[in-house]
C-alpha cells in the first residue's frame, strides 16, 4: 500500500511539473508575441543619416510597439532600395531623376511619391588655418575642375590647394555636380571619401583642403560664404537656406513607391508636424516652415 500511494504522490508531482512548464511556454509565447514590433524600413542618404536616427529614436519613444530601422549608403543606394522593393522609404539629398521615377512606374504601377522633410544647405569647408572668408560658385567650380590649384588665385594663402569630395552614389556629390561643376567632371585628383562626416574630417586636419557637405556637419572646419551669378556672397544660415539666396540651397526628401498608409503614415505625418519639425532644427538642419 505504501508503495502504491508513493507510486501516486510521484505521477500527481510529475503532471504539476508538466503543468508548470507549459504555463511558462505560454507566457513566454505570449511576451514573445506582444514584443513583435512593426517595422518601418527607412534607407539612403548619408547627408540625412544622423536627422533620420533623431526622428527614429524621438518617434519610439512616442510609438514603442513601432520600429523605424534606419541604414544610410547615401541617396542613390536608397531610391535603388526604393525601387527594388527593399525599403519603404528612400532618403533623399537630391531629386530623383527621371529615369529612377519611370522604374518605379514601369514596377509598381503608380507615380513615386516625393516628400520634402526639411531644407538644408551645401557648405563649402576650409581649414580653420584658412584666412579666405568668402568664395563664388565659378571659383569654386574652376577649383574642382584642376584649373585652379593653389589657395592665392582665389585670395587665400600661397599653398596648394587638396581636394575632398563624396563618392558617386551620394546625393549631395549629384546635387553638386549638377548645380556647381554644371554637370562636369570632378578633377581627377579629388579624393572621394565615404561620407560627409569624413570630409569634413579630411579637411580639418589638412590645411590646403576644401571640401563640400551638408551645413549641419560643420564641426572643426570653417564655413566659406558663397556668391554666384555676381550677387552678395552669403552664409549658409538658416535665414539664406529657407529664402534660397545661399546659391546651394536645397530640399531633403523621403520617396515612397505609393501614398503611405497605415503605420508609415503616422511616422510621415509625424516628422512633417511640429515634434518631427523641432527635431530638424535640434540636429542642426531647417525646419520646412
Amino acid at each position: 500500500m505504501q508503495r502504491l500511494w508513493g507510486n501516486v504522490i510521484l505521477v500527481l508531482l510529475a503532471a504539476l511539473v508538466i503543468a508548470s512548464c507549459g504555463e511558462k511556454r505560454e507566457r513566454g509565447r505570449g511576451a514573445d508575441e506582444g514584443s513583435r514590433k512593426e517595422v518601418i524600413t527607412q534607407k539612403g542618404s548619408d547627408t540625412m543619416i544622423l536627422l533620420a536616427q533623431r526622428w527614429s529614436e524621438a518617434y519610439a519613444k512616442k510609438h514603442p510597439e513601432i520600429q523605424v530601422q534606419v541604414t544610410g549608403g547615401g541617396s542613390g543606394t536608397g531610391i535603388s532600395a526604393l525601387i527594388n522593393g527593399t525599403t519603404e522609404i528612400a532618403n533623399a539629398s537630391r531629386p530623383m531623376k527621371e529615369e529612377e521615377r519611370k522604374q518605379v512606374r514601369e514596377k509598381f504601377g503608380g507615380d513615386v511619391v516625393e516628400i520634402p522633410v526639411a531644407k538644408d544647405g551645401i557648405a563649402i569647408y576650409v581649414n580653420e588655418s584658412n584666412p579666405l572668408e568668402q568664395i563664388t560658385v565659378e571659383q569654386v567650380r574652376d577649383i574642382y575642375f584642376g584649373k585652379v590649384k593653389n589657395w592665392k588665385e582665389v585670395g587665400g594663402p600661397d599653398q596648394d590647394i587638396i581636394l575632398y569630395g563624396r563618392e558617386n552614389s551620394s546625393g549631395t556629390y549629384e546635387f553638386f555636380k549638377e548645380h556647381v561643376l554644371d554637370k562636369g567632371d570632378f578633377a581627377p585628383q579629388t579624393q572621394t571619401m565615404p561620407g560627409t562626416s569624413a570630409v569634413v574630417n579630411a579637411v580639418s586636419k589638412d590645411k590646403g583642403g576644401i571640401g563640400y557637405g551638408g551645413e549641419a556637419y560643420t564641426q572643426g572646419v570653417k564655413q566659406l560664404k558663397l556668391s554666384g551669378g555676381g550677387g552678395e556672397a552669403v552664409a549658409p544660415t538658416e535665414e539664406n537656406i529657407r529664402s534660397g539666396a545661399y546659391p546651394l540651397s536645397r530640399n531633403l526628401f523621403f520617396y515612397l513607391k505609393s501614398a503611405p498608409a497605415g503605420a508609415t503614415k503616422d511616422y510621415v505625418d509625424w516628422v512633417l508636424g511640429p515634434e518631427g519639425q523641432a527635431e530638424v532644427k535640434a540636429a542642426g538642419y531647417f525646419p520646412l516652415n
